[in-house]
């Protein structure tokens, strides 16, 4: 698949990620559906985690996509929002703080921060699109601000996020018997997608609007 140079194809790869996805829970869903009562339960606890895993890595994949197709622009960061520029120190600076640093490296990190504002906007670090294996909604909310989102439907979704979706996969994947009951299958399902939909929203929103690049303050009519 070519890289998404355009909004176009950025929308594409996307769509693309959302609809294999959409397909292989769709397909769980009708296998439970004519499953016997032996195999429904195993796969009711396989929809947990099938849907979990989906749900990190379609964001994973999409923010990724998202920063990719802005680094393809080059666009300096004096043109861009200012969260782009506070990203490419953030990872910098957790190690910066871990680590016993001589006045000398102190001052070559401030240079670096007052010195680069003016260089391209080229690379995005890893470490800032790390979903952490748990997708939470403190997690999410802080991908949700690298990348300059409003997080604010994710919040409204904490319980289904945090209780829901996430405990049930986590008590699976340490061995425990827990699932979902089978009347819950599709509202399970749906929300879950809902969530790869609105951050799949969120993106397209960003970069047709443009609203990644700089605000310039607005001039009052009074000023002369």
């Amino acid at each position: 698949m070519s890289k998404p140079y355009t909004e176009e194809a950025l929308s594409f790869h996307l769509d693309s990620e959302l609809t294999w996805r959409r397909k292989e829970l769709s397909d769980l869903k009708l296998a439970i559906s004519k499953a016997d009562s032996a195999a429904k339960g195993v796969l009711l606890r396989a929809l947990v985690t099938m849907t979990y895993a989906h749900w990190e890595g379609f964001v994973r994949a999409c923010a990724t996509k998202y920063f990719t197709h802005l680094t393809l622009k080059r666009r300096p960061y004096t043109e861009l929002d200012i969260q782009f520029y506070k990203n490419s120190f953030l990872a910098r600076l957790e190690s910066f703080f871990k680590a016993k640093s001589s006045t000398e490296d102190n001052c070559k990190f401030i240079s670096a921060i007052l010195e680069s504002h003016n260089s391209k906007f080229s690379y995005i670090n890893e470490q800032l699109i790390d979903t952490k294996s748990n997708l939470n909604t403190d997690v999410i909310k802080d991908l949700c601000v690298i990348c300059g989102f409003d997080h604010t439907f994710f919040e409204g979704k904490r319980i289904f996020i945090d209780l829901t979706l996430l405990k049930k996969r986590n008590a699976i994947a340490h061995g425990q018997e827990d699932s979902i009951a089978a009347p819950d299958v599709d509202n399970f399902v749906d929300t879950g997608l809902a969530l790869m939909e609105h951050f799949k929203t969120l993106i397209e929103n960003k970069v047709y609007t443009k609203s990644y690049l700089k605000t310039e303050p607005k001039t009052s009519c009074l000023e002369s």
